[in-house]
């Protein structure tokens, strides 16, 4: 009885100890700390060509220099742009990133921060919108007229202009 008195004895030592702290476990005291304004960006419905420009704000919210040392997108057409500097203690950043609104359609794409931060090494932002035709622009293009004679055009086709 005594040795179970003894145990939860300790046992709650050992637990007011570890609350006096008011420190995480899983996040080390010391070290550089990365916050994002958000994580993601909503474009909404952007007309095809339109801007497919947008910003990643982020804050160094430790105690020592934030280096990111990679930041990748998953995509050809997605291109993120950083500073190489070190972002100091208390300062903030920002990640530019440019899609490419070329390309018709809904698109949810990543852009990879890798960084020296203890509370996150690895960071996945994210973008999201739909790249549309511009309003009044005709969605179905004519097709062209094909050379009646095999791969030759008749001179009417030529005098139109009509080339393959």
């Amino acid at each position: 009885m005594k040795k179970i008195a003894m145990i939860c004895l300790f046992a709650a030592m050992a637990m007011v100890a570890g609350a006096q702290t008011g420190k995480s476990e899983s996040e080390p005291a010391h070290g550089a700390k990365i916050r994002f304004e958000s994580e993601v960006h909503e474009y909404g419905t952007v007309e095809r060509n339109g801007n497919g420009d947008c910003q990643f704000v982020f804050w160094n919210d430790g105690d020592e220099p934030l280096i990111l040392s990679k930041v990748t997108a998953t995509c050809g057409c997605t291109t993120p742009h950083h500073t190489e500097q070190p972002v100091m203690p208390g300062q903030k950043g920002v990640i530019d990133v440019h899609y490419n609104t070329g390309i018709k359609g809904i698109f949810t794409k990543y852009v990879n921060v890798e960084s020296n931060a203890v509370n996150k090494q690895r960071v996945s932002l994210r973008i999201h919108g739909e790249v549309v035709d511009p309003a009044g622009q005709n969605q179905a293009q004519p097709a062209k007229q094909q050379p009646a004679h095999g791969n030759r055009l008749t001179p009417k086709q030529a005098a139109e202009g009509n080339n393959r």
